[in-house]
C-alpha cells in the first residue's frame, strides 16, 4: 500500500473511533435517584413533584423542589435557570444532571404539562 492510502485510512479509523467515544458519552440513561448517586456522569431521573412547594431565589435564577423518583424515592432539586412554565402543574419532570452533597443538580428540565396535550374541545 502506498502511504498515503496507510494515512488515509488512519485519519479514517480515527474518526470512527473519535465518532463513538463522544457518541457513548452524550447518551444519558434515564434511572432512579439510588443509582444516580452511584453514577459519575450525568443522568435523567423522571418523577413528579413531592410536594408543591417550589422555592425561586429572589433573582429568579436558582430553583428548588423535591421530585419524587418512579421507585419512590424523594430527592431535592436544584436547577440554575429560570422556572420553566408549567412545572406545578407538570404531570411528569426529567431532571438530566449529577446526584451531589445530598441533592440532585439538574443542568436541564424537561416538563410534561397536560395542557400541552389537551385539545380544544367544541361544542356540537
Amino acid at each position: 500500500m502506498k502511504r498515503r492510502h496507510i494515512v488515509g485510512l488512519v485519519v479514517i479509523v480515527a474518526f470512527i473511533a473519535y465518532s463513538f467515544i463522544a457518541f457513548q458519552s452524550s447518551l444519558t440513561p434515564y434511572v432512579s435517584f439510588a443509582q444516580a448517586k452511584s453514577s459519575t456522569g450525568a443522568v435523567q431521573v423522571r418523577g413528579v413533584l413531592a410536594n408543591e412547594k417550589i422555592t425561586v431565589t429572589e433573582n429568579g435564577k436558582t430553583i428548588m423542589f423535591l421530585l419524587r423518583d418512579e421507585a419512590g424515592e424523594e430527592v431535592p432539586v436544584i436547577y440554575q435557570g429560570t422556572k420553566p412554565e408549567g412545572l406545578s402543574q407538570a404531570t411528569s419532570i426529567v431532571a438530566v444532571g449529577k446526584f451531589q452533597n445530598g441533592q440532585f443538580t439538574a443542568e436541564k428540565l424537561l416538563i410534561k404539562c397536560p395542557s400541552k396535550y389537551q385539545g380544544s374541545v367544541k361544542p356540537s
